[in-house]
């Protein structure tokens, strides 16, 4: 008996050997099949999806050490304080407005189709009646944004051509928005709106705060009582700034505005003067000076300014041209 069981398990065993490269070449067709049939779009996918993260990885936003007036001592290279808010250039504006209208399935569908009737077996009535209503809206869409491109460009350059006092070791220069640094120290008169992030030193003020609009950074048109650090502020002259040696420790860039965590040290004397900073001593950049004017060292430009990272760029608009081409499917040869 046991003899007879071993040789059935032989026999199954050798069945199963003969159905095996079988299966094999069932799961190579299965495997290819799938391929062909749309696996090659998920892998293509996953590539490009990969590609993408490569391309847009961000640099790695990192603490700072900012010593008053003195750009040059920054460890790292901080991004220009320039705004930027058209989003194509010269080349990439026809490819950029195109893919944002196809990128939808169903606008896709009518470029499809539009682009089958090149095929003679596939002919249904006349090519105006499909690439008519789909140039127009196309031709539109691009008028409209090439005309938001420009408006953005204009806006953009008045902001980045906005001048500023810059306090030097020479005195006070003018100086471009564009053109701040981190570790600048910077005058922003009344009324004048806060060219980047910068720590509160001085005020013309003799309480030593002041008020800022900040209807431009959070949509609130209340007024925001500032603090300036006491130790600038304590100093006899605007000039005194640049004969001490103090430095502020600011936290990474961050996304809340409001909060901050970060240190002032002035270290030019015995015992070294150590201030806690607090969100009362921020001037973040887009709000406006109600009162005084207000002298501060910038932290933060560019695109690492608490206003820029709480931008969240509009979507393109999208003018869906199927309601000017729902008659093609009714469309029939005559």
């Amino acid at each position: 008996m046991p003899l007879m069981m071993s040789e059935e398990a032989f026999e199954n065993d050798e069945s199963d050997y003969q159905t095996l490269p079988r299966a094999r070449v069932n799961q190579k067709q299965r495997g290819l099949g799938w391929f062909i049939l749309g696996g090659w779009k998920i892998v293509c996918c996953s590539c490009c999806e990969w590609l993408a993260h490569i391309c847009r990885r961000k640099k790695e936003l990192k603490a700072r050490t900012v010593w008053l007036g003195c750009p040059e001592k920054c460890e790292e290279k901080y991004p220009r304080n320039a705004i930027k808010n058209q989003k194509y250039n010269v080349f990439t504006f026809v490819p950029g407005v195109l893919y944002q209208q196809f990128k939808f399935f169903l606008n896709l569908y009518f470029l499809v189709v539009a682009c089958s009737q090149f095929v003679p077996a596939l002919k249904i009535g006349y090519l105006y009646t499909y690439w008519g209503p789909l140039s127009f809206v196309l031709a539109v869409t691009m008028v409209r944004e090439a005309v938001d491109e420009v408006r953005r460009y204009r806006r953009d350059k008045e902001m980045n051509s906005m001048l500023y006092g810059k306090l030097t070791v020479r005195g006070k220069v003018q100086v471009k928005s564009s053109d701040i640094q981190v570790g600048d120290l910077i005058i922003v008169e009344k009324n004048q709106r806060i060219p980047a992030d910068m720590i509160f030193l001085r005020t013309s003020e003799k309480s030593g705060s002041c008020f800022i609009r900040t209807d431009q950074l959070d949509g609130e048109t209340d007024w925001k009582l500032k603090v300036a650090v006491a130790c600038t502020q304590r100093l006899p002259a605007l000039g005194d700034l640049f004969s001490i040696s103090a430095y502020v420790y600011a936290q990474k860039p961050q996304l809340d505005i409001h909060s901050f965590d970060g240190n002032f040290t002035r270290e030019d004397c015995e015992p070294a003067i150590h201030e806690s900073l607090s969100i009362e001593n921020t001037l973040w950049a887009s709000t406006v000076v109600a009162s005084g004017t207000v002298i501060g060292v910038v932290i933060y430009t560019g695109k690492e300014t608490r206003s820029v990272l709480n931008t969240s760029h509009a979507k393109n608009k999208v003018k869906t041209p199927h309601p000017h081409l729902c008659f093609i499917c009714m469309t029939s040869p005559c």
